[in-house]
């Protein structure tokens, strides 16, 4: 015998021979042996139906076997016991009845009298006992409890289990593309089975012994949609249908996500997936707004969200229709304080928008470069965002910059919305198209206003400030003109001061003459006119009711074009 390992972690392999040849002065011979029968742990020597023995050597024999030594086999049937038999499938034995433990029966959901799925009408088979013989078990003779099966014919099954599917379990084709339909059936009667099928685009057909063949049905759908294949199995004792959708979409070839590059902290903004082709209500967006990994899923091709957090926000757009998915991307800058201006086009430009987002882009980006080539604003602080539809409109959004107080922020912006409107207004911003056009760019209306995002309290608050300046100085002024020595009014002529004085009703339309004329005062105050009205610095003798007149309306004038100032 030899042994091997290590005597320690750190030494090398050891072997250690050891020869027990002393020990044992001779071979065994035959009276060494006896011989010893195989049992389980009942004692019993039939195992698996047979008896098994073998022959060791004696305790007492001091011995060895030798290398031509074999251990002497013997192997002969025993008869068969219930021992030597299992529960047939569907059947169990039941530990409720004490009187008969080893009795099989019958499980709730078994019917032992069901024929086998594989039983076609005209043939037999038979129905179980309840029993089996163990899988290698070979006992003969004694008790056989298989002994009583019964054969049944087959009768007519009604078809159960109807399946239909696609070679390559995908339900989305593209169109033109081959499909192969393969129809099985797990339960009932084959050979006597009608099978009708239906593919959904106009084309039947009627099969026997379809499955039993395993014959693959191929067609081709030339246009997309969604097709509604659906096939019926049928004999005399019953029927079954299987239905599967079948989706045949054209492969999603472009993707462009719109949505405004500028918008207000809070407000909504409308995020816009154009696909092409168009499949509506086949096609799956998955939307992601900035750092968020949980997108929104929608059927639409539009999201209505907001932006709580100024700064750059990415958002992405996924598009999925049936094999095919695209991805679009872009930035939106949210800010606080901005204006937007109104535009639109001549009725020329009409002609040529193909209403698609690319076009869109190209005008605006024109327009931007226009109106900052004429102005002098930068062009990284003007966005033209042309909108969808006809007739063709857009949005100027004007940015102000933060790197400057309020007051200079609003000096900035007042400046540039003037210089702006006035180019706008003069029909200096065109350009040129290819049919040979001039498109012009005005504001949707000459006194149209611009809508301020952010900062609202603030301007009001310098609005009101402005307004009560004026009217103070209006005031001084006022004092200051009636103690100004040599200053005097006189009328033009004195028949019309009489006929004033005569004429009530002639008075009163002389005075609405008078507020709706023109008035100016002159810096120097050597020459004031209103209407048919003049003050000349002769005096201050004349007519007081007539000096007050332009005084007043000279102070809501000015406060009107102070208005006029603070919101633009």
């Amino acid at each position: 015998m030899t042994i091997f390992g290590h005597i320690s972690f750190r030494s090398d392999w050891e072997l250690v021979k050891v020869d027990f040849r002393p020990s044992f002065p001779r071979e065994c011979t035959d009276e060494d042996y006896e011989s010893w029968d195989l049992t389980n742990l009942q004692g019993d020597l039939c195992i698996m139906g047979q008896r098994r023995s073998f022959r060791k050597r004696k305790s007492s024999s001091w011995c060895i076997k030798g290398r031509n030594f074999t251990s002497a086999l013997t192997s002969t049937a025993c008869e068969c016991s219930p021992s030597d038999f299992s529960c047939d499938y569907g059947f169990e034995r039941s530990a409720l009845q004490k009187s008969e433990p080893n009795t099989c029966f019958a499980d709730f959901w078994f019917n032992p009298e069901t024929p086998p799925e594989d039983c076609v009408l005209g043939q037999a088979y038979r129905s179980s006992t309840g029993y089996r013989k163990v899988i290698s078990n070979i006992c003969e003779g004694g008790v056989d409890l298989q002994q009583n099966v019964s054969q049944h014919l087959c009768p007519l099954t009604a078809p159960r289990g109807l399946q239909i599917s696609i070679k390559g379990e995908s339900l989305a084709i593209k169109p033109g593309e081959d499909v192969t339909f393969i129809v099985k059936q797990e339960q009932g009667d084959i050979l006597n089975t009608k099978y009708q099928l239906n593919l959904g685009d106009g084309v039947k057909a009627i099969y026997v012994n379809l499955t039993l063949t395993g014959e693959p049905i191929q067609h081709r759908y030339a246009n997309p949609g969604i097709y509604r294949v659906s096939v019926i199995a049928e004999n005399a004792a019953g029927r079954d249908e299987a239905v599967v959708f079948i989706q045949v979409q054209s492969p999603l070839q472009a993707l462009q996500l719109e949505v405004v590059p500028v918008t207000g902290k809070n407000q909504k903004v409308n995020l816009t997936a154009i696909i092409f082709p168009r499949n509506a209500n086949f096609t799956l967006f998955y939307w992601w707004i900035g750092n968020n990994l949980q997108p929104l899923l929608s059927l639409e091709n539009f999201l209505v969200t907001s932006f709580a957090e100024v700064g750059e926000v990415r958002v992405t757009v996924q598009a999925s229709c049936g094999n095919s998915m695209l991805q679009d991307s872009k930035i939106v800058r949210v800010l606080d304080n901005f204006q937007v201006l109104p535009l639109r086009f001549s009725e020329h430009l009409d002609l040529y928008n193909p209403n698609i987002p690319a076009w869109r882009e190209d005008v605006g980006r024109v327009v931007t470069q226009q109106i900052a080539k004429e102005t002098g604003v930068p062009e990284e602080g003007l966005v033209t965002v042309v909108k969808p539809g006809l007739p063709t409109t857009a949005d100027l959004h004007v940015l102000l910059s933060m790197n400057h107080t309020k007051s200079k922020i609003s000096m900035s912006s007042n400046k540039r919305i003037a210089a702006i409107k006035q180019s706008l207004n003069a029909h200096n911003i065109s350009f040129f198209m290819r049919g040979g056009h001039w498109v012009f760019v005005t504001l949707v209306s000459s006194d149209s206003d611009s809508q301020s995002i952010g900062g609202g309290g603030y301007w009001a608050i310098m609005a009101l400030f402005v307004i009560s300046l004026v009217a103070v100085g209006a005031i001084i002024l006022y004092k200051f003109k009636r103690k100004l020595p040599g200053r005097n009014v006189y009328a033009q002529m004195q028949n019309e001061k009489e006929q004033e004085m005569t004429n009530p009703v002639n008075r009163r339309e002389d005075t609405q003459n008078i507020i709706q004329g023109e008035e100016f005062i002159d810096d120097d105050l050597d020459c004031q006119t209103l209407g048919n009205a003049r003050v000349t610095p002769s005096g201050r003798g004349g007519n007081l009711n007539s000096y007050r007149v332009p005084l007043l309306l000279m102070a809501v004038s000015v406060q009107s074009q102070a208005i006029s100032q603070a919101w633009f």
